[in-house]
């Protein structure tokens, strides 16, 4: 896949720390619009909050911008291929999967943002930037048809990446369970970011965007990587 017009933007999370929903994400958002004041957002990550409900928290979150859900649409694809920007929010990564699929809008994704137009992603909305969702932290509350993504990057993506270990929790840490998945596909590599950072994808590089650094696992390795890295080898 060409990346040469692919303008996206992977947030790991809506919120960093104690800061009121996409605070810490606001500058990031709307230099990457650009000029763009229309957006259409996919609240499909949703399970818990209302899909109007959904879109409301984000439009009080940006007053900039006007954001219509694509649940109002007549037609899903053509929402899609008459958006300016397209914004995914987070939630649980196989429900937003599987409403992709159930819509059928996950090609016309692909084609819109390979033709440019901005897409801006958060949690679940980043991780279906990458080859699958199999490195989502999230429980499996419906089977999506297939497991494979959106493939804007050809490696993984980890979200919400800490390495906290609770105190007397004996279950498997998220090293762990990264380990687990580079041991069986040791050639793809899984991009793990902390809250508060982001992944930019623009003008054919990748880079890793925030004050905090992040990690890189591949096989039985783990590479720390720091903000404003050049992280473009990872799209080949």
């Amino acid at each position: 896949m060409t990346h040469s017009a692919h303008h996206i933007l992977m947030l790991s999370s809506s919120r960093m720390g104690n800061e009121a929903y996409l605070t810490h994400a606001r500058p990031m958002i709307l230099t990457h619009l650009r000029d763009c004041r229309d957006v259409l957002f996919i609240p499909y990550a949703g399970v818990t909050l209302g899909w109007d409900d959904y879109v409301n928290k984000v439009q009080q979150a940006l007053p900039e911008v006007r954001v219509q859900g694509i649940h109002t649409a007549a037609d899903p694809v053509e929402a899609v291929t008459s958006a300016s920007a397209i914004v995914v929010g987070g939630g649980n990564t196989f429900n937003l999967l599987h409403q992709l699929y159930e819509n059928a809008v996950l090609q016309a994704i692909r084609e819109k943002v390979a033709a440019g137009t901005p897409y801006i992603g958060w949690s679940a909305g980043s991780n279906i930037c990458g080859q699958s969702i199999r490195t989502t932290n999230d429980m499996p509350i419906v089977e999506p048809r297939s497991f494979a993504a959106l493939g804007f990057l050809p490696c993984q993506l980890n979200p919400h990446y800490t390495d906290y270990q609770p105190p007397n929790h004996n279950g498997e840490t998220r090293d762990d369970r990264l380990y687990e998945f580079t041991a069986l596909n040791p050639s793809t590599p899984v991009l793990a970011i902390r809250e508060g950072s982001a992944l930019l994808l623009s003008e054919q590089r990748l880079i890793l965007k925030g004050s905090l650094s992040g990690f890189v696992f591949s096989g039985a390795q783990k590479q720390a990587i720091e903000p404003e890295q050049d992280l473009t080898e990872y799209l080949n």
